[in-house]
């Protein structure tokens, strides 16, 4: 079993628009320089948020699957397929299947918070494909209550979502004051990033923006000092077919 705490000190930065949007990179991209590497087929994940609003221009992408979820706030979004922008909020999430080629911009409103995480298709496939982009309001994700842990199904089970993207799973789990478990497979890894709240693992404590990586194991033991907000994703270790990190050395 292994557990890791990379602090967010230890993870990947970004900014765009002058710096009137940041983020930092529980999974950044190889050059930029944090703790992780690509999580299988898990490629990148940001967390990117602006206290006066902001702007990321125009730009393409091709092959991945790009999933945004809106932590708090406003945010709008333009791609070259709808052409037009629109607005999501809290607990919204879009999804763009970037297939052969889409083009996207995206305005954070002030004061908003994002995820923003890309998936690793099988390229070979994906690339071929026409690009999509679909939206999900925050009330069509199933929420389901166990004892004091409530958890949304963002991806998997009875969610609406379907990526093409091989053996991901995406929760977002609320814990009151306590012990908690969270019920892992020996196959996978699973990132877990403290949106809200202190949870303690062990000894070692995790506050937000502090990101679990855990693998090899049955269950995920903590214990919430506070009501905490986890955001969860589960990728499995060995998939049928190369991701793009082993396709460029970089896994």
């Amino acid at each position: 079993m292994s557990v890791q705490i990379i602090k967010k000190r230890e993870q990947a930065t970004g900014a765009f628009d002058f710096g009137r949007i940041r983020e930092n990179k529980p999974v950044g991209f190889p050059h930029e320089g944090g703790a992780t590497k690509p999580i299988s087929n898990l490629f990148y994940w940001a967390h990117a948020w602006s206290d006066t609003g902001g702007l990321i221009d125009k730009h393409p992408h091709q092959g991945f699957e790009i999933m945004s979820y809106v932590i708090d706030g406003t945010i709008s979004h333009y791609d070259n397929k709808m052409d037009a922008w629109k607005n999501l909020s809290k607990g919204d999430t879009q999804l763009i299947k970037s297939g052969n080629g889409i083009t996207h911009a995206e305005k954070l409103l002030p004061g908003a918070h994002i995820f923003q995480i890309w998936f690793d298709p099988n390229l070979n496939e994906s690339l071929k494909k026409p690009a999509s982009y679909t939206d999900y309001s925050s009330d069509s994700f199933e929420v389901i209550s166990k004892g004091q842990m409530t958890s949304k199904v963002i991806v998997g089970q009875g969610s609406p979502i379907e990526l093409d993207t091989a053996g991901i799973e995406i929760m977002e789990h609320k814990l009151q004051i306590g012990d908690h478990t969270i019920q892992t497979l020996l196959d996978s890894t699973y990132g877990i990033y403290v949106v809200s709240g202190e949870v303690k693992v062990g000894k070692e404590s995790a506050i937000p923006d502090d990101f679990i990586v855990s693998k090899e194991s049955n269950e995920v033991n903590l214990t919430a000092s506070t009501e905490a907000t986890l955001f969860v994703i589960k990728a499995k270790n060995e998939i049928d077919y190369k991701t793009y990190a082993q396709l460029q050395g970089m896994a």
